[in-house]
Formats: structure tokens, C-alpha cells, sequence
């Protein structure tokens, strides 16, 4: 074999692949429920789109971004995320000039150079929503809502709801030297990343998954305790929509997110029974990345899921349906001069919208009927050397074992009411 595929990604095989479509297609039906329109942007821009959007001091910039130059000389990136993708169309295309908020939602692939493991690949896929234009907790608590309904509908149950406040800009600095004032005594001890984060970004302190560093910063003032008016009756009001929803939540004041661009409301969805791995939703506010990225001071919002995280949850519960891969017609010839008739038959029942396939391996007639049993096939119209120069077909309801010599026109119709029952 010349090669194999790349570390940390993977094939979707034909078996696989009708699960996807049924998580996607469940997405699909939650955005129709909630008005939110698709959007497809470039799997790769401009390197700068998220340096600036995501943050130079974020651990997917520093370390985990594919970026190459193209063939012009200008730096490219392999979308980490696509927030910034969104953001930067919305933009470019003017979609602030339209009725707001601008209602979003995104399916494909993302690639970031991370250790693969569990539901976690390099390249990896993600259903996202982005709502921009609106600034109140209202919006806030419709997404939240609007993730909590699509994992429930899938069979996910288990699920627990975090969120916090991470502040804005006017009441982020007051936290932060109160954060690094608790952390500086204890810095020697804490991981390489947190020491380099202790100036540039120290709420990211709160968020490292080593058990050294999270001891280290037990105690750590809350964002909470520092937050300015505006913050604290924003997230009293999100608070107050989640309950009225009947949605439970808990607080938790370690939640920052990963990318710099988090304002406001910060959420998670987890689910118990995948373990460490058991964030399956995040997402969180973001009101000053729209005038970050060169346009006017816009609100905004988003979440993003992943879809290998959500089917691997759905595999371990046993929750993923039956995906059918069954036919309605299968054509099966032998005999000289059969093959153009049966061909003329299967094309007649595509175009009528019929579900079928014929022999292509020059097999028997027994090997036929075998290969018809595995798709399975409802039906197996049968033409031997008679049936082709009569105009007729044998017709077997592969169901009941039934079979019947018909017309061309009368199988068709008979057919047509079987696949309709």
C-alpha cells in the first residue's frame, strides 16, 4: 500500500457515514426550529483572520494551527474554528446591513495539530451557531437552549449545563489584578504554560487541566465578585431566562473557554458518561470581535459541538438508529441478451424514483439472489432469456416469497404500491 491517511484523522466509511447524516440532518431540523440559516465558508483564510480574532496568547495559535504559505507567498491557515470564518463573511458580505440579528449556523470540518485521543481528531468536524447583532441575555439563553434541545433529541440525556460571566473589557482588568495578586506568590510551582500566561492572559490560569496547577489556584477570586454593572445584570438576566425555561445550570467560576475573544456569557454542556472527555458543547459571548476584526462594534454569540464527541457518546449508549441500507428493486439476469433489458429496466425505475441496482459481476443467478438478500431488497425482478423476449419479468417479493410473471408496465405498477405501503 503507498501510504495511509494522516495521523489524527479518519475515514468515514459508506456504514458510518448514515450515522452523520442523522446527526446532521437532526441539526439541520433544530435550526429550522429556531430560524437560523446555513453558511459555508473557506476551509482555509488569511493567517492574520485568526491572529487577530482568536488570540495570539491562545494555546490553538501558539501551538496548534496549521499555517503554510500558498504559492503567492501569502500565510494561509487550515480553519481552527470558524467564529472568526463567520465573522469575517459577515463583513466582507455586508450582512449587518440586513434585519438583525443575523441568525447563522455551520457544519464542517476544522483542523488544529492536537495529541489525538478519544472523540478528538486533527481533523476533526463541528456543528456551530453564531448569532450577531443582538446584545441582550435573551439571545444568550435561546442558543443555550438550542443546544440543550438538539443533544436531548438525539438521546442524550445526562447532560449538565455550565456557565459563568467572564466580564468585558471594562471590568476584566479590575479581576485581573486581583487574580495575578492571589497567583504571583505561587507561580514557581505552577506548568510552563501557566508561568507564560501569568502576564498576557492570567484567567487562562483557571482553565489548565494539570492537577498541580489546579490545586495551586484553589481559593482564586471569582470573575463574578468583580463584575461591572452592565456584566452582573446581564448574567442575573440569563440566569433568570434559564430558569423560566425550566433549563438547569450550574455556575462554575473556572470556566473562561479557550479563545480570547469570550465576553459576557460563557456556557459548557457536558455529558457524565463519556468521562474525561465529556465536554460535548461551548460556547460563550462575544461582543467585541466583530469591531476586532475591522467592523462596527457588533454583539455576538455562538456555540460550537463536535461531532466525533457526540458520535462516539451516542455509541457507547447504544443510541444511534438503524441506518437502512436497503433497496426497493434488485434486477437480476441471466441468459444471452439479458443484460440490455434488465439495464433498460433499472434505468425505468430510476427515473421513476425507485431505489435500484442490478448485477455488474457477472455472478449466477443463485449468487444474484444472495447479493439481493444483503442490501436488502424488497423486491428482485428476474429476467432470463424467455422474460427478455416476451417483454415480461418475473417479479419476487423477496418479503414474502411470492412471485409473479408480469408485463414490464404491470411490475412497475406493482412496485410502485409495494414501496408505498
Amino acid at each position: 500500500m503507498l501510504t495511509t491517511c494522516p495521523r489524527g484523522t479518519k475515514d468515514i466509511l459508506p456504514e458510518a457515514s448514515g450515522y452523520w447524516r442523522y446527526i446532521e440532518n437532526t441539526a439541520r431540523d433544530i435550526c429550522a426550529l429556531y430560524a437560523y440559516q446555513e453558511i459555508r465558508t473557506p476551509i482555509f483564510e488569511h493567517t492574520e483572520l485568526f491572529l487577530r480574532g482568536i488570540g495570539e496568547t491562545t494555546d490553538v495559535v501558539e501551538k496548534e494551527m496549521y499555517t503554510f504559505e500558498d504559492r503567492g507567498g501569502r500565510s494561509v491557515t487550515l480553519r481552527p474554528e470558524n467564529t472568526a470564518a463567520v465573522v469575517r463573511s459577515f463583513l466582507e458580505n455586508k450582512l449587518y446591513a440586513a434585519a438583525q440579528p443575523s441568525k447563522l449556523f455551520y457544519m464542517g470540518p476544522m483542523f488544529r495539530y492536537d495529541k489525538p485521543q478519544a472523540g478528538r481528531f486533527r481533523q476533526f468536524h463541528q456543528f456551530g451557531i453564531e448569532a450577531l447583532g443582538a446584545k441582550g441575555p435573551a439571545i444568550d439563553a435561546e442558543i443555550i437552549m438550542m443546544a440543550v434541545q438538539f443533544l436531548k433529541k438525539l438521546g442524550l440525556n445526562d447532560l449538565t449545563l455550565y456557565i459563568n460571566s467572564v466580564g468585558c473589557p471594562k471590568c476584566r482588568p479590575v479581576y485581573r489584578e486581583k487574580l495575578q495578586a492571589f497567583l504571583r506568590d505561587k507561580l514557581d510551582g505552577f506548568c510552563g504554560n501557566c508561568k507564560s500566561r501569568f502576564d498576557r492572559n492570567p484567567m487562562r490560569i483557571l482553565d489548565c487541566k494539570s492537577e498541580v496547577c489546579s490545586k495551586l489556584s484553589e481559593g482564586a477570586p471569582e470573575m463574578r465578585e468583580c463584575l461591572c454593572d452592565e456584566c452582573s445584570e446581564h448574567f442575573a438576566g440569563l440566569k433568570e431566562l434559564l430558569t423560566a425555561a425550566k433549563i438547569e445550570y450550574k455556575i462554575n467560576p473556572r470556566l473562561v473557554r479557550g479563545l480570547d475573544y469570550y465576553t459576557k456569557t460563557a456556557f459548557e454542556i457536558q455529558y457524565a458518561p463519556l468521562g474525561a472527555q465529556s465536554a460535548v458543547c461551548g460556547g460563550g459571548r462575544y461582543d467585541g470581535l466583530i469591531e476586532e476584526c475591522g467592523g462596527p462594534s457588533t454583539p455576538g454569540i455562538g456555540y460550537a459541538i463536535g461531532l466525533e464527541r457526540v458520535l462516539l457518546a451516542l455509541e457507547k449508549q447504544n443510541l444511534l438508529p438503524e441506518v437502512s441500507t436497503g433497496l426497493d428493486v434488485f434486477v437480476a439476469s441471466f441468459g444471452e441478451g439479458t443484460k440490455a433489458a434488465a439495464f433498460g429496466l433499472l434505468t425505468r425505475l430510476r427515473l421513476a424514483g425507485i431505489t435500484a441496482d442490478m448485477d455488474f459481476m457477472e455472478r449466477s443467478i443463485k449468487a444474484q439472489m444472495k447479493h439481493a438478500n444483503k442490501y436488502p431488497a424488497r423486491f428482485v425482478a428476474i429476467i432470463g432469456e424467455n422474460e427478455a423476449a416476451e417483454g415480461k419479468v418475473m417479479l419476487k417479493n423477496m418479503q414474502t416469497s411470492e412471485q409473479e410473471l408480469l408485463a414490464l408496465d404491470e411490475a412497475l405498477q406493482k412496485i410502485h404500491a409495494g414501496v408505498e405501503e
